[in-house]
């Protein structure tokens, strides 16, 4: 980690805590001139230094000295990609796959904690959708939860005249939906492109 990048984390860190430079000195037990020199990359905190600003922090010095202030674009295309084993096996993996990814890399890796928020929130967002479908054309008699792409591929194939086509369609447009967005956002993510997820509950703030 270059010091600038080095500089970004502490400061970004610090915000975190809610803690002006001042405090952060205080609480550190360094200079403020210290903290300054430090956020601004003119200085990396080596030995003693380091301890000090890192537990005044709430964090370890291999924590802050392996985060990545860098855009790993493969890490957050996976991250969207992550989303497809939701249509593709089970909707509710389409949530738990990303939400893990996003746990392990939100504080290592660039954009991840902002691309993860938005992407499980969209993907909660879609799921309840899905579900609301199945409950109005059951009538709330019954919901599968084990279902996937593969299964609604299977039922527009094999479908009868009746009052469930249209329900059979709606889901089926919001898997083609679903899989659109990942796809596009995955280009986007490799042209180093905003990505986008919409509609979506704000699940995670």
């Amino acid at each position: 980690m270059n010091n600038q990048n080095l500089a970004i984390k502490i400061k970004d860190l610090r915000n975190r805590k809610g803690f002006s430079q001042e405090r952060l000195s205080e609480e550190s037990k360094l200079s403020l001139r210290t903290i300054q020199r430090i956020e601004k990359g003119e200085s990396v905190p080596r030995g003693d230094t380091l301890i000090k600003l890192t537990q005044a922090l709430g964090v370890t010095p291999e924590d802050l000295l392996e985060w990545a202030d860098v855009e790993d674009q493969g890490y957050l295309t996976l991250l969207n990609l992550s989303a497809l084993t939701g249509l593709l096996f089970n909707p509710l993996l389409g949530i738990i796959i990303p939400l893990v990814m996003w746990i392990l890399k939100k504080d290592k890796v660039k954009f991840v904690n902002n691309y993860g928020k938005k992407i499980i929130s969209f993907q909660i967002t879609w799921t309840m959708l899905v579900y609301v479908v199945f409950m109005v054309a059951t009538r709330g008699s019954s919901i599968k939860f084990d279902f996937n792409l593969f299964d609604i591929v299977f039922a527009l194939i094999n479908f009868r005249v009746n009052e469930q086509l249209i329900y059979i369609v709606l889901v089926a447009i919001l898997y083609l939906y679903n899989l659109i967005l990942i796809l596009e956002n995955s280009r986007r993510i490799k042209k180093g492109k905003q990505s986008w997820y919409l509609p979506s509950i704000l699940f995670l703030k």
